[in-house]
């Protein structure tokens, strides 16, 4: 087997690092800072500069980076993606015993492939608020801590034949220990988020956290052709446009960036979501607060290019059958370009035509998707993204298998492919 290229190690650093998406942002902002970047705050008043570098979060899940370009009416080059992954979250009242169990309750977040989640090592991660510090705490439990313990085969002779079929209220919660001695002690929980952050019980007021695999990413397969890592859809594109950002090279007439935005995964209506103000309110105070006008701004926007950067489905050798059979991405060979008719990806002729331009640059060759016409198709942040902004967007995303399971699998040479593409985008 051999070592996968470095930015494929970097990858897998950086998932293995970011078991939530309050991890993946504080990941990226150390990435950025390292790089040069500045960090604001949307409640202080900016001051920028041409060719500064600069980022801005909100809600500590959802990440915005640039650099400003020369020219404000030039546009923007932006790569979006999303930092959340489908997953098992704690309800605001997780804890309780059973049968002399502890365990705790857990909501579904986004389509995730729940049979996948038995039989893991699993662990907890997030963050907490409390009482005394307005800041939150991140938390994340490096060590085996519960588990979603499947049923034996000789209670469901039918599991093999019928698949697994798992209530989402009854039979997802967890086990993490037994009933003490004593019996149920009231705040067994926040005694221990209390243990793991160093302070008193009765400070923890409330948390976000979530169970992930403490397995680390690894390389696979005969001549290490492919890693397989939780959370690739949608971390694998953060992590490209992060390192394509960061290898851009002094200035440029255009505003180069990237928007890394949370919830996705159930719809992205929030805040921080990408149906949120967050990029169009950055956009604004980037243009106005380099010397433009409202007019500039419009300018700018029909100027630009959005890369809508999300994971795609390579062709499955077990299920070929699910696949359009013109349109089937193979994994290592190359960026995927996603398009959909009925508009549930933004890619059009001409922004496909013009990432496929940057591709040619970057002698990397492309792939094309489209869904099986009588399947139903996911989506993305780019028909969300294009039509809140008005600005021209691209779909793609590097091709991989078991999409929304626990463990996903891509290809060990694409990574490098797609950042390629991306640095060509920011030239």
């Amino acid at each position: 087997m051999t070592d996968p290229c470095p930015v494929t190690r970097r990858l897998l650093d950086y998932v293995d690092a970011s078991p939530t998406p309050f991890h993946a942002v504080a990941e990226a902002a150390g990435m950025l800072a390292a790089g040069g970047y500045t960090r604001l705050r949307e409640s202080d008043a900016w001051a920028l500069e041409a060719g500064g570098r600069y980022m801005v979060t909100r809600n500590d899940s959802t990440l915005i980076a640039f650099q400003v370009g020369e020219d404000p009416a030039a546009g923007f080059r932006l790569v979006g993606a999303h930092t959340d992954s489908p997953n098992l979250r704690l309800k605001p009242n997780p804890s309780y015993v059973k049968e002399g169990f502890r365990q705790l309750g857990v909501e579904v977040y986004g389509g995730v492939l729940l049979a996948t989640w038995t039989d893991r090592d699993l662990s907890l991660a997030g963050r907490v608020t409390l009482r005394d510090d307005p800041q939150p705490r991140l938390l994340r439990v490096d060590r085996p801590l519960c588990r979603v313990a499947n049923l034996a085969i000789h209670l469901n002779r039918e599991a093999n034949d019928k698949g697994l079929g798992l209530n989402k209220q009854t039979h997802l919660p967890p086990l993490v220990g037994l009933e003490g001695k004593g019996g149920e002690e009231s705040r067994w929980f926040e005694d221990f988020l209390a243990a793991e952050l160093g302070v008193e019980s009765e400070q923890i007021l409330g948390f976000d956290l979530m169970l992930f695999d403490v397995v680390p990413s690894t390389v696979s397969g005969f001549h290490g052709e492919f890693i397989h890592a939780p959370r690739l859809d949608n971390l694998a594109s953060c992590h490209a446009g992060l390192e394509a950002l960061l290898a851009s090279k002094g200035s440029s007439a255009h505003t180069r960036g990237v928007a890394l935005y949370d919830h996705e995964e159930v719809g992205s209506r929030s805040a921080e979501g990408a149906m949120g103000n967050f990029l169009e309110s950055v956009l604004e105070r980037v243009v106005l607060g380099t010397g433009g006008t409202r007019e500039t701004l419009h300018r700018a926007v029909a100027n630009s290019l959005l890369v809508s950067a999300d994971m795609a489905h390579a062709v499955h050798p077990n299920y070929a059958d699910k696949h359009e059979p013109r349109h089937m991405p193979r994994i290592n060979a190359g960026p995927v370009i996603k398009v959909n008719s009925q508009l549930r990806y933004a890619t059009n002729a001409d922004t496909a035509s013009r990432f496929e331009r940057f591709a040619i640059q970057a002698e990397v060759e492309v792939q094309k998707f489209v869904n099986r016409t009588d399947l139903a198709c996911g989506s993305t942040i780019g028909p969300i993204s294009a039509s809140q902004l008005g600005m021209p967007t691209v779909d793609v995303g590097n091709p991989m298998l078991s999409m929304h399971s626990i463990r996903e699998m891509a290809g060990a040479h694409d990574q490098r492919a797609m950042v390629a593409v991306l640095e060509r985008l920011f030239a």
